[in-house]
């Protein structure tokens, strides 16, 4: 008896920490002549954060093809960071797109939108075309 508990204890514990992140953060890459900026100082950013917070691997996701010039969408889980720990990833991720869209040439870069107040939910994803898990 003891070892059908511990087994049915062992699954669980196993299906309650598998389970992936249900809210993540867009972020837009669109362009206006000549492409889409890079996505570099955003994925710099979240690897320093992890590196410097000690944070397990986040869930990035990015959806392509959304229109001619190669403009595309990164989704990235927040479910593995603590109440402090997301508000200062956002700050942060908020920082970093900033910076990147004024260092941009107005009349031919593309630009960065973000907007920290809308989470776009884990079932809006599985609908989603062309999503890929996001290789660094």
């Amino acid at each position: 008896m003891k070892k059908i508990l511990l087994t049915i204890g062992l699954f669980s514990c196993t299906l309650f920490f598998a389970q992936k992140s249900e809210s993540y953060l867009q972020i837009g890459y669109s362009s206006i002549c000549c492409g889409t900026p890079s996505d570099k100082p955003v994925m710099d950013f979240v690897n320093q954060f992890q590196k410097k917070n000690k944070v397990k691997e986040l869930e990035v996701y990015k959806q392509s093809g959304l229109g001619r010039e190669g403009e595309y969408n990164l989704y990235i889980g927040m479910d593995k960071l603590s109440r402090t720990q997301k508000t200062n990833f956002v700050k942060g991720l908020r920082t970093a797109i900033d910076s990147q869209n004024n260092s941009r040439s107005k009349n031919r870069d593309g630009i960065v939108n973000f907007s920290e107040n809308e989470m776009v939910k884990k079932a809006d994803l599985t609908n989603a075309r062309n999503l890929t898990i996001y290789k660094k």
